[in-house]
């Protein structure tokens, strides 16, 4: 590859989940935010909110945002030009999704350029209802994902990824024979076991259902984690469905647009 700093930015890219005592300086965090802000967009359905309260932030981090689908703001403009929110709930949630995501992966690779890490917090949507308590968001603004950033105080190596030919493909979507898939499943765990990677987190999805264990950290690698979290955990939409209720963005029949909600 054709050297690209920028391209080999993204492919060094790893979470951080430990922070240095360095404090991003007030120009440093506006460039962020301004990276974010200038990704492409659907309709602006986004809005930034940041802590700094390290003594309470995931991994102690310097810096907490949470990047928020926000149709408030969008319907405050529309009610200065006349009018009123028609369009669904789902559909403006997923454009606001589409807005939110966008912001949040430029704000990384922002902060990867000015040397700092950073760390997507997955389990954010188990927590919506205190991230709106805390920050106070008003209806129609929903909590998407939290990031850390900050300055980085290890350097782990980056996780590995599928191989291209089971991530990329042209023109029609490929029959995905055993052979294909045992090979690309090859490739995540040996590379997650080199690392040693969930021996040194020490961390491995108990079984549920009365499963008998048959892996130890010499055998469970990056697979077998992932059938333990997506075949066991969040099988009920409902908690999902009211979160999303409680911010305003109600998935049903009888109110299905913001405008309906506020009545």
């Amino acid at each position: 590859m054709a050297e690209n700093k920028i391209i080999e930015s993204m492919l060094r890219r790893k979470s951080i989940r430990k922070y240095n005592d360095r404090i991003p300086t007030e120009q440093e965090i506006t460039d962020i935010v301004r990276a974010g802000q200038q990704a492409p967009f659907a309709a602006q359905l986004c809005s930034v909110m940041l802590s700094r309260k390290q003594g309470h932030t995931p991994f102690k981090a310097p810096l907490l945002f949470t990047i928020c689908i926000d149709a408030y703001k969008l319907e405050a403009v529309m009610a200065q030009r006349g009018w009123s929110m028609k369009a669904n709930n789902l559909f403006m949630f997923f454009f606001g999704l589409q807005d939110a995501m966008l912001v949040a992966e430029n704000m990384v690779n922002a902060a990867e350029s000015l040397d700092m890490g950073s760390c997507f917090i997955g389990m954010s949507p188990n927590r919506i209802k205190v991230t709106v308590d805390n920050y106070k968001l008003p209806k129609r603004v929903f909590p998407a994902v939290q990031l850390t950033v900050g300055f980085p105080d290890e350097n782990p190596p980056p996780r590995p990824r599928y191989p291209i030919d089971f991530f990329l493909f042209e023109d029609t979507y490929p029959e995905l024979n055993d052979e294909a898939v045992v090979q690309a499943m090859k490739v995540m765990d040996d590379g997650y076991l080199a690392q040693d990677y969930y021996r040194r987190a020490n961390f491995m999805v108990k079984l549920e259902d009365d499963r008998k264990e048959t892996f130890d950290f010499d055998s469970y690698g990056w697979t077998e984690h992932m059938g333990r979290k997506w075949g066991q955990w969040f099988s009920d939409m409902d908690e999902m469905l009211e979160v999303m209720r409680y911010c305003g963005f109600a998935i049903d029949e009888k109110n299905r647009s913001g405008q309906q909600d506020e009545k």
